[in-house]
């Protein structure tokens, strides 16, 4: 932005600085009159596109809508065929980590007396095995003894699909039609001499998998997996971030994309269908994006209200992708046009939260005191209290990893503390019933020098975007 206090040096330019910006000004706007006169359906921001008007020609109070106006111009000669793959050079996980996956979890096993463990399709068996699958009433389950090689359980047909993403075992048992699968999981135990003692459970593991495999094992007890899960599962190693952080970049180049192309009259499905082809187009897989416009803002997940962008719209976007089964999650809040004071007086308290939650994410603090501490700001605004409206209604953030939600969350209560390898969502949102919404989501991750952002958040409501961080070169 050209600043008149750039030419103070000399009083005569800076006063033909001011004659050129008065005259340019009645310029653009003799011209908007005579168009709209003459029955052109032109919104003042459609005019100064087409007009090729600078950001400096324009008053004050048309800086804001020149802002979102001049990156548009720039962004609509770049097309999504444009947008090139930023996963080019990524590496998937290998069977040598998987491996150690598996060492680490029998090692948990073992201090826990786990004698062996149950998972179906998801993120947990797709973390050790490799395996990409879904959940129907047909049983596909993964055992893993505390020691010795991991076996799969699948229908007889679905096998060469199962082998196909299976990265580390080769003990298939199949199961035809007419036959219980519940079957081959306890044949499986009793090839390994497991009899008796726990066996645990992967926490999503349907009931019916449960009970049918429980009731041939009747000198075993079942357990929750997630000390061995969430030990393993928790803590992200330096590849895993790698992927993590690609997926960020990946969405918050979406991100930029996408603001550089709104336009009036847009509807949700419309910015919802640009941010996902971009996102698929740098790489992205497993996309997932919401818009909302508006009152709409003020639901945290959205509402059925059909909703357009209009002059003053907030336009409060959350989305995401995965890379090699790593997620990214990042909102952002746009207002489209020019700004009024409480939407940028809501912005800044909400990007404020976010310093604070940052800040008080440090090694060895219990999670539950982050999400305290954005909170105790917010009632010093006016804002709940604790989780009423208007002010933040959820949690100051999330675990993130394979899941997009995952254990352990900034919220009160929550006693665990913060460690190495950590990843969160950082979002305390806040919402106005009625008005609008504002959310800021930046994911961070923990190290051993302390926290750390993936995508850092931007300053102010001019540069929405922000920017992505630089992976240090650090342990976890």
């Amino acid at each position: 932005m050209l600043r008149v206090s750039q030419y103070s040096a000399n009083t005569d330019e800076v006063n033909i600085f001011k004659i050129q910006t008065i005259c340019n000004s009645l310029y653009f706007e003799i011209m908007y009159f005579i168009l709209t006169r003459q029955n052109m359906k032109l919104s003042k921001r459609q005019f100064l596109i087409a007009s090729g008007a600078t950001l400096v020609a324009l008053p004050l109070g048309q800086r804001a809508m020149a802002s979102t106006t001049t990156a548009t111009t720039t962004a609509k000669s770049v097309k999504n065929k444009d947008l090139k793959s930023l996963t080019d050079n990524v590496k998937p996980i290998s069977v040598t980590e998987r491996k150690a996956r598996i060492a680490k979890a029998q090692q948990l096993m073992q201090k826990h007396n786990i004698a062996a463990m149950i998972l179906e399709p998801g993120a947990a068996m797709d973390y050790f095995s490799g395996i990409q699958w879904w959940r129907s009433e047909r049983l596909t389950a993964v055992v893993i003894p505390n020691e010795g090689e991991i076996a799969v359980v699948c229908p007889f047909f679905e096998e060469p699909s199962i082998r196909e993403s299976l990265a580390v075992a080769e003990d298939v048992r199949v199961w035809q039609e007419h036959e219980s699968p519940f079957e081959q999981v306890k044949q499986i135990l009793n090839d390994r001499k497991v009899t008796q003692g726990t066996l645990a459970f992967e926490d999503s593991v349907r009931y019916f998998a449960l009970r049918g495999i429980m009731s041939l094992l009747p000198k075993m007890q079942d357990v929750s997996a997630e000390p061995v899960t969430l030990g393993c599962r928790m803590f992200k190693d330096k590849h895993e971030l790698q992927l993590m952080h690609k997926a960020n970049e990946i969405t918050l180049t979406a991100y930029a994309h996408v603001w550089s192309n709104l336009e009036l009259g847009m509807r949700q499905s419309d910015v919802k269908s640009l941010m996902s082809s971009a996102q698929s187009a740098l790489g992205g897989s497993d996309i997932w994006n919401m818009a909302l416009f508006n009152e709409a803002s003020a639901y945290p997940h959205g509402t059925k209200q059909k909703q357009t962008i209009r002059e003053g719209s907030i336009v409060l976007m959350d989305c995401g992708c995965s890379v090699q089964g790593y997620q990214s999650d990042i909102s952002r809040t746009f207002v489209f046009g020019e700004t009024s004071k409480k939407q940028q007086k809501i912005w800044n308290t909400v990007r404020e939260g976010q310093r604070i939650a940052f800040e008080t994410a440090t090694l060895g603090t219990p999670a539950g005191e982050v999400d305290d501490a954005v909170r105790a700001y917010y009632m010093q605004q006016g804002l709940g209290p604790d989780y009423t409206l208007p002010g933040l209604s959820h949690r100051t953030g999330h675990g993130i990893g394979m899941q997009g939600h995952e254990p352990v969350n900034f919220v009160h209560g929550e006693a665990e503390t913060l460690k190495p390898g950590m990843c969160f969502s950082n979002e305390p949102g806040i919402y106005l019933p009625g008005e609008f919404g504002v959310r800021l989501e930046d994911c961070v991750y923990m190290t051993d020098k302390g926290i750390q952002w993936f995508t850092i958040p931007p300053d102010s409501l001019t540069s929405p975007i922000g920017e992505l961080a630089a992976l240090p070169t650090l342990t976890v």
